[in-house]
């Protein structure tokens, strides 16, 4: 991940909490230097602990600013990247706290000291004497990574507005901290902004036991849900009530509507001053400089090309499963966005023989975790070890050590993760993978996390998990193979998340293809009561359910990639929000749009990604692309696994994404692999499931 100023609101939105006992001031001072929770969970000393590391930041820059000779890499280069390592590690773990700290203050000083950091980087991207001896650093003819490296920097800081004149840098910088603090209330206010519905017995009709066993009844003998993910989903999927479907699909958007629509306009406003300070027309030019769409022109090429491979798709689906609908509810004219799972569900039900609940008893999240780590063992040559008694921020949190398995008699640690899984009071709803500490060869680690909100966790539930939320904490864990992988080089400032922006997404993206192989599924897929295997036809038919929605799913996302573009596209006093959203709704989806559906206000990644959403619809055509060339019979253990570890991963950022892909296919990324996947579900007959 960059920790540019454009994109840092994005990196400052990472998860994790501080616990333990209470230190005294001393044993503060002399905490941890990486992990902030080990110092104890009190607000003003997890204060003292950032505004440390970012002394220790500013004090490197000061130190390299006194060189007087000429700046080489070592003198310049190697000071600067410690100091982005200390304000990243800074950074991440203010994040940690805001995002699932366990009290309400503990939340608002991390956010508080989010906007710290923030001004931190600001500070020291509008350096111009910082930048002035970075630019004048010979690149380096022999050392690659390190020239790619310089140059990305030199190039960020360009686009920061280095260049500027002193008032302007001025300007620029009020308009970043702006920036950064509407940012963090935006997604406070989604945090924050869980809201419950009731529903009788009877309108719960449908759902799986366990779910319903999960919710106490009061004393009416009503349900209370909450929009937390674990209770909307299955709700959404399998409630056969269309009313109480469409109470939660609103209650759900609504999360932080109205408290965020004044937000968001202020957002794009102070965005669109910073495009134009910097020379741009729209901030979805300045957005785009810098990544590997290169435009927002380009950006607009690619999702109508995108379009016209999905739309044809994305039609038959829907009526074929409107005619489905029509036959068991005749008189039904359409179904409505809160009708899309259900009907789904219902429709790969009958075709397929596949009905989503008989897959979970298979999932239990414990099975599904050691089968996710085994699995990605074997394909990228590591071992996983737990690490016991780790101080870490909640007792439910797991912790590996990562080994390198591919240096056979060695197996040097490479990495720690942190798997914090499960829901809780104060924790993010979402499911993220977060960069903890940067990875610097022969000196520190890296470290990263996982923040999910699965079932399970408590005494008495197994956590018995739906197929895609097994596809989602294999895509996140993708995440964080790419943090550790790809941080093993000697730039902290390097590392697999700070590729561009819109490669992030790929090698998650990917991996998610390998969760559809029955060899895979049926080595940790077991009944947890009897143990039985999960059947090869089961998992047939599943694939083939899944298959089905694919044109539905890539318009949808051209649903969010667009709406994303075109706020910041035009003036932001030009957008408005409903008509905008209800608009590109009706061009991409055939669902009927629901009035009083303001998921804008609850649309996160206008914070992180801002006008570039499309990264998803991008990293797909990569991502598909990746896996064509995989051995289906031999997914795990085949050469190509190891070249993709070696080609896309362990490079980080050390040369252009581009170069990565061209890399491991021997091109650049082309749509074959898309519109094979697209055409997927109509070249197979249902099998009858046993």
């Amino acid at each position: 991940m960059k920790f540019s100023p454009k994109f840092l609101t994005r990196i400052l939105l990472l998860a994790a909490l501080a616990a333990g006992p209470r230190p005294t001031s001393a044993q503060a001072a002399s905490a941890d230097p990486l992990h902030s929770w080990k110092g104890g969970n009190d607000p003003a000393l997890f204060e003292s602990w950032i505004n440390q590391r970012l002394a220790a930041a500013k004090s490197t820059v000061a130190k390299m600013l006194t060189v007087h000779e000429a700046p080489t890499v070592e003198n310049a280069l190697r000071p600067f990247d410690e100091a982005q390592n200390l304000l990243s590690i800074a950074g991440s773990n203010a994040g940690l706290l805001f995002s699932v700290g366990d009290t309400a203050p503990l939340r608002d000083k991390a956010q508080a000291m989010q906007g710290v950091v923030s001004s931190a980087f600001t500070d020291l991207s509008l350096n111009q004497k910082v930048y002035q001896r970075l630019a004048a650093i010979p690149l380096p003819a022999n050392d690659p990574p390190t020239r790619h490296y310089l140059e990305r920097t030199l190039l960020e800081y360009r686009l920061s507005g280095v260049d500027k004149d002193d008032a302007t840098r001025a300007q620029i910088r009020t308009l970043q901290d702006k920036i950064t603090a509407l940012s963090l209330t935006f997604e406070r206010n989604v945090a924050d902004g869980t809201l419950k519905i009731t529903a009788t017995k009877a309108e719960l009709e449908g759902l799986p036991a366990d779910y319903i066993a999960k919710h106490p009844t009061a004393a009416d003998g009503t349900y209370s849900l909450t929009t937390d993910e674990p209770d909307v989903d299955p709700l959404l999927s399998f409630a056969s009530n269309a009313e109480v479907r469409k109470r939660m699909y609103l209650t759900y958007n609504e999360r932080a509507y109205p408290k965020n629509v004044q937000v968001l306009k202020d957002l794009l406003v102070a965005r669109q001053q910073l495009a134009t300070i910097l020379g741009y027309p729209h901030y979805s030019d300045l957005a785009t400089a810098d990544q590997m769409i290169g435009s927002a022109a380009n950006m607009r090429t690619l999702l109508d090309q995108v379009d016209a491979a999905s739309k044809d798709a994305a039609n038959h689906e829907y009526a074929e499963m409107l005619k489905f609908a029509q036959e068991k509810q005749p008189g039904l004219t359409g179904l409505s966005e809160a009708d899309r799972n259900y009907w789904y569900e219902q429709f790969r039900r009958a075709r397929f023989s596949f009905d989503a609940q008989s897959v979970r008893p298979y999932f239990p999240y414990e099975q599904v975790q050691a089968g996710i780590l085994k699995t990605a063992a074997r394909l990228f040559h590591l071992e996983f070890k737990p690490v016991a008694n780790a101080q870490v921020w909640d007792k439910s949190v797991a912790t590996f050590d990562v080994l390198d398995a591919a240096q056979p008699g060695k197996r040097p640690v490479i990495g720690r993760i942190y798997l914090d899984m499960h829901p809780r009071e104060g924790k993010d709803k979402w499911f993220s993978s977060s960069p903890l500490v940067p990875g610097v060869k022969g000196r520190q680690i890296p470290e990263g996390m996982l923040t999910c909100n699965f079932s399970g966790g408590t005494a008495g539930d197994p956590g018995l998990m739906q197929f895609d939320e097994v596809v989602t904490f294999f895509h996140e864990f993708g995440h964080l193979m790419h943090h550790i992988l790809g941080n093993q080089g000697q730039w902290a400032g390097a590392g697999g998340f700070n590729v561009e922006g819109d490669f992030v997404e790929s090698p998650s993206q990917m991996l998610e293809e390998m969760f559809h192989d029955p060899a895979i599924l049926q080595s940790f897929g077991k009944h947890y009561q009897t143990g039985e295997t999960i059947p090869v036809a089961l998992i047939a038919n599943m694939n083939r359910a899944s298959a089905f929605g694919r044109g539905n799913w890539l318009q949808r996302q051209l649903v969010y990639a667009t709406y994303s573009l075109q706020v910041h596209d035009q003036a932001p006093e030009a957008v408005d929000f409903d008509a905008l959203w209800k608009a590109d709704r009706a061009r991409f989806s055939s669902f009927a749009p629901l009035d009083g559906n303001h998921f804008y206000a609850s649309f996160t990644h206008l914070t992180g990604y801002a006008s570039n959403y499309y990264t998803y619809v991008l990293d797909k055509v990569i991502a598909l692309d990746f896996f064509a060339q995989f051995d289906r019979k031999n997914l795990l253990d085949g050469e190509t696994a190891m070249r993709y570890r070696r080609t896309v991963l362990e490079p980080g950022a050390g040369k252009p994404a581009a170069g990565l892909v061209k890399d491991f296919l021997g091109r650049p990324q082309g749509f074959d692999a898309l519109k094979s996947w697209m055409n997927e579900e109509f070249q197979s007959e249902p099998t009858a499931s046993k």
